[in-house]
């Protein structure tokens, strides 16, 4: 499957702006700016597993089928009802202050999240390489 695999990030761009926007504390923006996130991904067909492993052993997992809505949690454990659709085999979910589309490119899993402001667009494009 296309998004099967582990993977760890390699480079963020616009990674403090979008942070903050989200009302994430600057040490804990401190914390993560560095930090190689691993997200791991089991596909089935249309069924996925999708984890992030977070510094201090924090995980955060969810469960979806495509084209089903899902009950989701965000790292700041807010949870959330969401369906994610898929588009010429990129996965787009609308979080609840964002939009997040994921694809494999390269052998590269690219995650792009957008959140839509008075002055414009605030994106986080993370770039994770397979282990």
């Amino acid at each position: 499957m296309a998004f099967s695999g582990k993977y760890e990030t390699e480079s963020q761009e616009g990674y403090e702006a979008f942070c903050k926007l989200l009302g994430i504390p600057d040490d804990i923006i401190e914390k993560g700016r560095d930090y190689k996130l691993v997200t791991e991904v089991v596909q089935n067909g249309n069924d996925f597993t999708w984890t992030q492993h977070y510094p201090n052993n924090h995980q955060v997992s969810n469960k979806f089928v495509i084209g089903k809505e899902c009950d989701m949690e965000t790292i700041g454990g807010k949870k959330f009802k969401a369906t994610v659709t898929m588009d010429g085999g990129k996965l787009h979910t609308q979080f609840p202050n964002y939009t997040h589309s994921t694809e494999i490119s390269g052998g590269k899993l690219i995650e792009i999240s957008t959140a839509t402001t008075a002055s414009g667009p605030v994106v986080l494009k993370r770039v994770s390489k397979k282990l």
